[in-house]
C-alpha cells in the first residue's frame, strides 16, 4: 500500500468513525445530503472551493441542485433529514423550487406526516418524482407535491393502502381499544390527505385503500396521485 492509498484508507476510516450512519452533518456551506448507507461503493471525489478542498458524493451534488433523494424506508431519522434539507433549501432561496425523487417502500405514518406538513409549510414549490416505487407512506408524499409538478417514470409502481398497527397489540382491553381508535384516526387523516391531493372523494379513497391497491404510472395519473408520466427529461 503506497502513501496515497494509505492516506485514502485513513481518511475513510476516520469518516466511518465520525459518521457511523453514513451521513455527515450540515456543513458551513449548507450541504446536508440524504445519502443512505450502502453496501456498495458510492463514488466520492474532491473539489477545490474558496474554503479549501472538500470531499463530495452524488447526494451532495444533488442537494446543491436542490434535489432531495428519498431512497429508503420513511423512518423518523429519514424524516428529520428530509425536513432539515427542505428548510435549509427554503432559507437559501425561498423562490426556487425543490425536487424530491422517491423510490421508497413507505414507512411510519408519523414520519410521513412530518414530511408532508413540511412540504405544505415551506414557500418553494416542491416537485415530486417517483423512480421505481412509491408505496404506502411514500405514495402520500408523492401526491403531496405541488399540483402540476408530481411526476413518475413509466415503469414506476405506486401502492396505496390503509395504515396498519405493525405488530400485534397486547394488554388490557381498554389499551387495545385506545390503539384501535388511534389507527382509525390515522386512517381518517391519511384518507383526507389522499382526497385533497387526488380530487377523489374521501369515501372513494376509503374504499380503495381498504386493500392493497397497486397502480401503474398511467393509472396513478388517472387516479390523480400524479400529474404526468415523464418518459425523458426532454419532455419536462
Amino acid at each position: 500500500m503506497d502513501k496515497q492509498q494509505l492516506a485514502r484508507f485513513n481518511m475513510e476510516q476516520r469518516h466511518e468513525a465520525l459518521y457511523p450512519t453514513g451521513l455527515p452533518p450540515v456543513g458551513a456551506d449548507g450541504v446536508a445530503p440524504l445519502g443512505p448507507r450502502m453496501d456498495y461503493f458510492i463514488p466520492q471525489w474532491e473539489e477545490r472551493t474558496s474554503y479549501g478542498v472538500r470531499r463530495v458524493d452524488p447526494y451532495t451534488k444533488l442537494f446543491e441542485d436542490r434535489i432531495i433523494f428519498l431512497g429508503t424506508p420513511v423512518t423518523d431519522d429519514i424524516a428529520n433529514a428530509v425536513m432539515s434539507q427542505l428548510l435549509v433549501l427554503q432559507s437559501m432561496d425561498p423562490e426556487r423550487p425543490v425536487s424530491i425523487y422517491i423510490n421508497s417502500p413507505g414507512g411510519s405514518f408519523s414520519a410521513m406526516s412530518a414530511i408532508y406538513d413540511t412540504i405544505q409549510y415551506i414557500k418553494p414549490d416542491v416537485q415530486t418524482i417517483c423512480l421505481g416505487m412509491a408505496a404506502s407512506a411514500a405514495a402520500v408524499l408523492l401526491a403531496a407535491g405541488t399540483k402540476g409538478q408530481r411526476l413518475a417514470l413509466p415503469n414506476s409502481t405506486i401502492l396505496i393502502h390503509q395504515p396498519s398497527m405493525g405488530q400485534t397489540s397486547y394488554g388490557q382491553s381498554s389499551d387495545i381499544e385506545i390503539q384501535a381508535n388511534e389507527i382509525l384516526r390515522i386512517r381518517s387523516l391519511m384518507e383526507k390527505m389522499l382526497s385533497d391531493a387526488t380530487g377523489q372523494t374521501v369515501e372513494q379513497v376509503s374504499r380503495d385503500v381498504d386493500r392493497d391497491k397497486y397502480l401503474t404510472a398511467d393509472e396513478a395519473k388517472e387516479y390523480g396521485l400524479i400529474d404526468d408520466v415523464l418518459k425523458s427529461l426532454k419532455d419536462a
